[in-house]
Order: C-alpha cells, then sequence, then structure tokens
C-alpha cells in the first residue's frame, strides 16, 4: 500500500510536528491553572441583569488580584480566576459585583487550592502516564504473543506508545502554543483530556494492529517473513474506512460541544479535537508502518 511504501515521508512530518511541539513547550512553556499553581476560582451567575464584561473588570481592579482570567458562562454569568483570596475578599467582591444586593447574583463555585497540591496534580499525571505505558506494552505484548515472526510482539506494544507519546507531545505543545497566544491554562480538565486522547488512540491502533495479527495468524513464518509489508498494506486497506469514519464522527460531537457548549468546557473539547485528529494520522500512518520499518530496519 502507498502509505508502507511512502512512510517515510509521513515519519518526516511527523518528526517536524514533534520537534516544533518540544520547541514551543520550551520557549513558551505551559500556562498551568490554579488547578497546579494555588490560587482560587469563582463562578456567579446573574439573576436579572447582567454586567458587561468591562463593569465586572472595573470592579475587580479595585482589588489587588494580580493577574487574572475572565471569562463569561454563557450570557447569564462568569468565571474568575486568580490568586489564592480569602472568604472576606469574596464575599466584599460578590456585594461590589451585586451592586449591594440591588442585582442579585449566585455564586456558583468557590474553591482554593494550595500549591503543594498542585505539585501533587503534577505528579500523579507523570505517573499514571507512564504507568498506563507500561501496561500497555504489557498487554500487546501478551496479546500478540502468537504472531511474533517477523516482528516480536513486544514490538507492537512499542509501536503503540510511540503513536501515544507522538499525540501526547503535539496536543501539550498545541496547548502551548494557545498558551502564548490566547492565555489558555493547563488544568484538570486538561489532563482528563490527555487521558482520553491516550484512550481513543490506543483504541484505534489496536483495532489496526489487531487486524495485522488476524491477517498473519495461521500463515507460516516463512510466509510471513516474505510477505509481511503487503500483510501490513492489506490490514490499513482493510481499516482506514473504518479508522477515518470513527474520527470524522467523533470531531463532530467535539466540534459541536465546542461552539456550543459551556465556555467551562471548550478548553476540553479543543484538546481532544487536537487528540482525536492527531491520534487517527498517527494510528494510519505512524504505528503499522513502524512495524514495516522494524522487521525491514529503515
Amino acid at each position: 500500500m502507498w502509505i508502507t511504501i511512502h512512510r517515510k515521508i509521513f515519519y518526516t512530518i511527523s518528526m517536524i510536528l514533534v520537534i516544533a511541539s518540544i520547541v514551543l513547550i520550551g520557549v513558551f512553556g505551559l500556562k498551568f491553572g490554579i488547578d497546579f499553581t494555588g490560587g482560587s476560582i469563582l463562578e456567579f451567575t446573574y439573576s436579572s441583569d447582567v454586567l458587561e464584561k468591562s463593569q465586572v473588570e472595573s470592579i475587580l481592579s479595585n482589588y489587588d488580584l494580580g493577574e487574572y482570567q475572565l471569562k463569561e458562562t454563557g450570557r447569564t454569568g462568569y468565571i474568575l480566576k486568580t490568586k489564592t483570596i480569602s472568604d472576606d475578599v469574596k464575599n466584599s467582591m460578590e456585594s461590589e459585583l451585586s451592586v449591594n444586593g440591588n442585582n442579585p447574583l449566585t455564586i456558583d463555585r468557590f474553591n482554593t487550592v494550595g500549591p503543594t497540591l498542585g505539585d501533587e496534580l503534577k505528579i500523579k499525571t507523570v505517573v499514571a502516564l507512564i504507568v498506563l505505558s507500561l501496561i500497555i506494552i504489557v498487554f500487546i505484548a501478551y496479546t500478540f504473543r502468537g504472531v511474533s515472526t517477523p516482528v516480536s510482539s513486544w514490538k507492537y506494544g512499542f509501536v503503540a506508545i510511540i503513536a501515544l507519546v507522538h499525540d501526547i507531545i503535539i496536543a501539550i505543545g498545541f496547548f502551548g502554543l494557545l498558551g502564548h497566544m490566547f492565555g489558555t491554562e493547563i488544568n484538570t480538565l486538561f489532563v482528563t483530556a490527555l487521558l482520553v486522547i491516550l484512550g481513543y488512540s490506543i483504541n484505534d491502533t489496536i483495532v489496526i494492529l489487531d487486524r495485522v495479527r488476524e491477517n498473519l495468524k495461521d500463515k507460516s513464518d516463512s510466509y510471513r517473513e516474505k510477505n509481511f509489508t503487503e500483510i501490513v498494506g492489506k490490514s490499513l486497506r482493510e481499516t482506514m474506512a473504518r479508522s477515518i469514519n470513527t474520527s470524522l464522527t467523533t470531531l463532530l460531537a467535539l466540534l459541536a460541544l465546542y461552539f456550543i457548549g459551556a465556555e467551562s468546557t471548550k478548553d476540553f473539547a479543543l484538546a481532544l479535537i487536537a487528540g482525536v485528529f492527531v491520534g487517527a494520522y498517527s494510528s494510519i500512518f505512524i504505528a503499522a508502518p513502524l512495524l514495516v520499518s522494524f522487521k525491514k530496519g529503515n
């Protein structure tokens, strides 16, 4: 198949994207939200007359909040993310924002996260990704043990992990760029999105690898050795339509969530959109062709 024949072109595209993502992360860094850095989040909704964003910002300027982030939630409320504030400051802000009670509002959420918890979240996120990757390699190696010729079964798991790392780095790099340009933050929803991307990507990759396994099953070692590239290409042809259609329908749902959904879930939806798109690419154009490269040594 043309994908396996021209696989080095797709490797080059991926290398460019991965290197660009690493450079973006290194140069711009990541803009961590209060879930990681510590701070307060205040979400409030007006019952009737909604203050304009400029009016809210004017009120907030009366407080020593430093750099803060204010987002509209639909047409009736706002989410404020700022450094840690006390209950007294929160109550004072609530009074001013409600025009001393003349313009009633409801506090939907007020949370304060300390930096200690933020460090703990970072560590747990990294540990979760490492443990998940190891489990995937072991599971796939065991499942594919019956087709270890001409490519060792553990390499199927290694291929899946390469695709996962590819997807995660590009997704993080994308958010690093968004953080630099638009102030988009890395928060617990983003971590959740990364785990969803992992699950989606590995599912798509395993579907293709499993078809390779099915097409190798009951074939002699000599036949596998001679026709491995053709078998991988055939497996890609048989699963490509399924992978593309599944990704497109998922993307349609996520686009609807991004454009129509609540403001608080937009970044989550955006992370999933990037992850699903890149995940579909890596499963088709990276994972399966890598098996051919492992066999041929190039």
